[in-house]
């Protein structure tokens, strides 16, 4: 069976498009191939690469790319999910083919405010919350796709 193509969408490709695509790609690396990229692509979240160490999930060594150059490439994808606001969301291109999209607000970690600790904090909320997107989104998927 063909595996079902994603692309996580946020501005900058730091942080909630790392995570999400991360998460998809160890829980069903047997039926998805995810991807992500930015709108404005810019430097990993050192916070999240920590939080997703803890969860034993090396992002580390990923780079951020643009979607605006996977557009250009003509790739094809399933599923366009955007994690930023809606607002931002509404800036990714419109990819060709039978592709759906998908808004997914989270919080933007490199908004954060506070002390490290409490940043860190909140970085690990917003990462259960996309973890949990992420698995509602594998068991529905399952049975819409068969």
């Amino acid at each position: 069976m063909e595996k079902i193509k994603i692309l996580f969408v946020c501005v900058h490709n730091s942080a909630r498009s790392q995570m999400a695509e991360a998460y998809l790609n160890k829980f069903a690396e047997d039926k998805f191939i995810a991807e992500s990229a930015g709108l404005e692509p810019g430097v990993l979240n050192p916070l999240v690469i920590k939080a997703m160490q803890e969860e034993g999930i090396d992002i580390s060594g990923n780079k951020t790319k643009s979607v605006f150059d996977i557009f250009k490439e003509g790739r094809l994808f399933n599923y366009v999910i955007t994690v930023c606001d809606e607002a931002s969301g509404q800036r990714c291109p419109i990819f060709p083919g039978i592709t759906k999209r998908i808004n997914w607000s989270f919080e933007d970690p490199s908004s954060l405010q506070g002390t490290e600790e409490e940043k860190m904090d909140k970085v690990r909320e917003i990462r259960e919350k996309i973890k949990e997107k992420i698995i509602i989104f594998i068991n529905e998927t399952k049975t819409t796709e068969g």
